[in-house]
């Protein structure tokens, strides 16, 4: 992993070498079989085009079969789910590789860039964001399930005191809940301290047949409307639930077995909807779920452990390549002044959209086979 920040010197297709390479000596060999990179906005934000064979040719990589998978901000997981599939079929070794450089932009294109992870020709063409379909989302999730908005809120505050110790991280303060409450509004209700910032981040993983001390033993990836106007319930995340479920089958466990979890809180919501839609709550409960007993480093399900998309930061493309990377270094036991105790099984919650794609992976320190 890259640490999240403004590498001003830097460029893309550097951070994601970086990365690539770091992995490569982790699994103490540079021979793979494909190369996979994960990545939203390169084109809009970098003026850069077939990135991942500018990455290839810079890692000396010619000649491998490589490919980008673009799921918008679920690109991350995507990617994994496809690697996963090329090793489960070919016995291949893959090396994936997610990447964003979204500091080389102003904000006004940032804003732009991520909207394209909806509708753009209904949405920001009549002055809609991101950002304010998610305050949209928000707001529908308070009045109809009549939550406590401050216990929402309480999520980011738990992921600032995770990432204090993660040299990864984006953000390196503590933050508290009346800092969040008075943060300025970006979207009403949405606060600035309930948003993931923008950030520069690479992250790499390599999958491999039957090596290594921790194993994939499910990845599922599920699609829902592409435009949340045409959703039942802006509320509900159901292709998050419909990849849990397909993950839990395939895996044979349940989300009580869950020891370590990395949710996608690219706000303060999604975060409480995941929990929710991955089983950890009822629908319309998982608010009562965020203090410190609950989802804290010692809680009953910790999750988040090293700040997640709000205090890690958020490099849109590269976050679900995170999270897998994160996971491991736990169920590994290398999570240092963030390591749950005892993990033995992780989940990652990667999401496209306002969860127009979800990609739900379960990991397991192979020691229990």
């Amino acid at each position: 992993m890259i640490k999240v920040a403004e590498h001003w010197d830097k460029g893309i297709v550097d951070l994601a070498t970086e990365a690539g390479l770091k992995a490569l000596e982790d699994a103490n060999s540079k021979n793979i079989d494909y190369l996979i990179i994960s990545n939203m906005s390169s084109i809009f934000n970098n003026r850069q085009g077939n990135l991942a064979i500018a990455i290839a040719d810079n890692m000396g990589l010619t000649g491998v079969p490589t490919y980008r998978v673009d799921a918008a901000c679920g690109s991350g997981g995507s990617a994994i789910h496809l690697a996963y599939s090329i090793v489960k079929s070919t016995g291949k070794r893959v090396l994936v590789i997610g990447v964003e450089k979204l500091s080389d932009a102003i904000t006004t294109v940032n804003t732009s860039s991520m909207m394209l992870a909806e509708d753009w020709s209904t949405g920001l063409v009549s002055g809609g964001t991101f950002v304010s379909l998610n305050a949209l989302a928000l707001r529908y999730y308070l009045d109809k399930y009549n939550a406590d908005h401050d216990k929402i809120m309480m999520l980011p505050v738990i992921e600032h005191k995770n990432a204090m110790t993660n040299p990864f991280a984006q953000f390196h303060r503590e933050i508290t809940l009346d800092a969040v409450k008075k943060s300025p509004y970006v979207a009403d209700p949405l606060h600035l301290l309930e948003c993931s910032a923008y950030g520069d981040g690479a992250a790499a993983v390599v999958l491999e047949n039957m090596q290594g001390d921790v194993e994939i033993i499910a990845s599922e990836v599920a699609t829902d409307a592409f435009r949340i106007a045409n959703r039942d319930n802006p509320a509900r995340f159901n292709a998050v639930f419909e990849a849990a479920k397909r993950a839990y089958m395939k895996s044979g466990i349940s989300h009580r077995d869950i020891d370590v979890l990395e949710v996608h809180d690219a706000f303060s919501i999604t975060g409480v909807i995941a929990l929710e839609e991955l089983g950890f709550a009822d629908i319309g409960e998982g608010w009562k779920m965020i203090s410190e007993d609950k989802i804290g480093l010692s809680g009953e399900i910790p999750t988040n452990t090293f700040g997640g998309l709000k205090a890690r930061g958020h490099p849109v493309g590269a976050t679900g390549v995170y999270q897998i990377a994160e996971i491991t270094l736990q169920l590994r036991g290398d999570a240092g002044s963030n390591q749950v105790e005892n993990a033995r099984i992780g989940l990652t919650e990667n999401i496209g959209g306002i969860a127009t794609t979800a990609a739900v992976h379960v990991l397991r320190k192979r020691e229990m086979m």
